[in-house]
């Protein structure tokens, strides 16, 4: 089951620590959807690819396709420079979905209310659905491996929107009224 909780907000590092604001104090599933808007499901991922209510969410928010990264030292000769890349906050236009098919790391989330971070720490078989416009951004742990599905309605891609860019983007602003925020 997923773990989420406010981030300290120490942006030294190690990154891969998991800087709790308050030890012990995690965030319910509930909580975490109204602070963020985010989805959270679990499936098997050994045996997801014949599991019905997988295939059934896939087809009815229309994900036809997607894709597998797997983020390690051994897999990439640039992989500080793409952690860089993905720690930079920013916002998708699209819906962001990551199953977690082996290894573990942790998505930071702005909450809409306050604009904290919250850390999602997310190991195999969980599955999070990040809503556009959401600003966000994501490390690996100190095991420094994830392999993860990437889900997408259309063919695969990955367009960062960064802060502040993104604060004026339809698709943020579409976010935070459907959030019940006024954009600042």
């Amino acid at each position: 089951m997923v773990r989420a909780w406010y981030h300290d907000g120490a942006e030294n590092e190690p990154r891969c620590l998991p800087h709790m604001l308050h030890s012990g104090e995690y965030l319910t599933l509930g909580q975490l959807e109204k602070l963020t808007g985010i989805e959270y499901f679990q499936f098997d991922a050994d045996t997801v690819d014949s599991n019905e209510d997988y295939q059934k969410l896939r087809e009815k928010r229309g994900y036809k396709n997607e894709d597998c990264v797997e983020l390690s030292r051994e897999k990439f000769s640039n992989f500080d420079d793409k952690m860089e890349v993905f720690y930079k906050e920013h916002l998708h236009a699209d819906e962001e979905i990551r199953f977690v098919a082996d290894g573990s790391g942790y998505f930071d989330l702005r909450a809409v209310d306050s604009d904290q971070w919250i850390r999602i720490e997310v190991v195999k078989n969980d599955m999070l659905i990040v809503p556009g416009g959401t600003y966000h951004r994501f490390t690996l742990d100190s095991n420094e491996y994830i392999k993860a599905r990437r889900l997408f309605t259309e063919a695969p891609s990955w367009t960062p929107i960064n802060r502040p860019h993104g604060d004026s983007h339809p698709v943020r602003l579409q976010y935070l009224q459907g959030m019940g925020v006024e954009a600042h």
